[in-house]
């Protein structure tokens, strides 16, 4: 019992990793750190088409990690918890880390 529920654990957690997996979707996600943003002003910020960010962003929802409301014709963004963002850095810290040792190898066989 206890080793399914943890396959279901692995699982759900296997789907928020393919939400996460496209680079505008963190862009998005680190963008929205700074507080809630409509899809227009999100869009104008980024430098990408409306269309392409309202999708992203659906997809995000769809995940659970934003949330959306509705003022008017305005839908806006924010994040659904701000653990995601903790989430996003350590694996940021973690590429950061990875492509530091990696530098220093390159070096270091270099100079051989």
């Amino acid at each position: 019992m206890e080793r399914e529920r943890q396959w279901r654990i692995y699982q759900l957690q296997s789907e928020i990793c393919r939400t996460l997996s496209d680079p505008k979707r963190l862009l998005i996600l680190n963008e929205l750190r700074e507080g809630e943003r409509s899809v227009t002003e999100r869009a104008r910020e980024l430098g990408l088409n409306q269309a392409n960010v309202s999708q992203h962003l659906a997809l995000l929802r769809q995940g659970g990690l934003v949330k959306s409301r509705k003022d008017g014709a305005n839908i806006y963004y924010s994040l659904a918890t701000p653990r995601i963002i903790e989430a996003c850095d350590i694996v940021h810290q973690l590429l950061v880390e990875q492509l530091e040792r990696n530098q220093a190898l390159a070096q270091e066989i270099l100079r051989q």
